[in-house]
């Protein structure tokens, strides 16, 4: 049996006042995936992105690195986020050095790394997210886009084995969610898993290979994408709708593979349809 990279197990969580974020939370992150927490707005997905590196500590349950139970001291931390890296909404809340390259050079310098080795790990981070160009640019004048791919770098200049991300396409205009999502690919083919959280069901079924379907501080099901999403109670109970892609999917008769997301693709559904459209001498415009 394969161990997950991190798991959790019934978790709960409450903040001050007793108000329940979490409860009996399960949640398994497989090695080189891409997980959708999906959810509406309140149902928990940041609170849950904060436990997954230990910057929440859970009121009930536990989180398991490699099956083993994580630990809360300052040692297993750093060890842990190591391991972990977590990228926040907003991306000011995150970027505070003067230049990029100095704020993404912080984290390998706080663990101790060489300046030779740190600039070697800003270089590949900062060419990886293709924004090398910006090195010497102060963070204050970068826009909301750029400075998401600085706090992206940011992270992965401490090379974590999980990238975790909260809403990384919100705020984005379409040009920048496929850019973004355009880095992010080539890092998760570079063997990073991934985990995002995200209302938007057109992107979890476009770009996940499982998603988990958080609803009142809890999972209601985690699975392969399509199976997941094709099922409309579940997504009802949720107050989520079923994304048009996979209804244009089903409604062409496409058998899907969940673990394909090519075959999920906009562009791959459109030329179908096209093709039959045609055979039924029919057209519609290409867009």
């Amino acid at each position: 049996m394969t161990v997950s990279l991190l798991a959790i197990l019934g978790l709960e969580y409450r903040y001050p006042g007793q108000i329940v974020a979490l409860r009996d939370l399960n949640l398994t992150i497989e090695r080189g995936r891409k997980l959708a927490l999906l959810g509406a707005n309140g149902s928990g997905k940041t609170t849950l992105l904060l436990h997954l590196n230990g910057t929440f500590q859970p009121t009930g349950g536990a989180a398991l690195l490699d099956g083993q139970p994580a630990r809360y001291d300052r040692r297993s931390l750093n060890h842990w986020r190591r391991r972990v890296g977590l990228v926040l909404q907003e991306p000011d809340d995150q970027l505070f050095a003067a230049t990029v390259e100095q704020d993404v050079s912080f984290g390998p310098l706080n663990l101790g790394l060489s300046e030779a080795e740190t600039r070697t790990r800003v270089r590949e981070a900062l060419e990886a997210l293709r924004i090398a160009p910006l090195a010497v640019r102060a963070t204050h004048t970068l826009s909301f886009g750029q400075k998401k791919r600085v706090a992206i770098a940011g992270v992965l200049a401490m090379r974590p084995e999980l990238l975790v991300l909260d809403e990384p396409t919100a705020g984005l205009d379409a040009h920048g969610v496929t850019h973004l999502l355009s880095a992010l690919q080539r890092l998760h083919d570079a063997g990073t898993t991934l985990v995002f959280s995200t209302h938007d069901a057109e992107l979890a079924y476009s770009w996940a290979d499982q998603v988990a379907v958080l609803h009142e501080g809890t999972v209601l099901a985690q699975g392969e994408t399509t199976a997941v999403l094709e099922n409309r109670d579940l997504l009802s109970r949720a107050r989520l709708k079923p994304p048009l892609l996979l209804e244009l999917a089903q409604a062409l008769g496409v058998q899907q593979n969940g673990a394909d997301p090519p075959s999920r693709s906009r562009e791959v559904l459109l030329a179908l349809l096209r093709a039959r459209l045609r055979g039924a001498d029919l057209q519609i415009p290409d867009r």
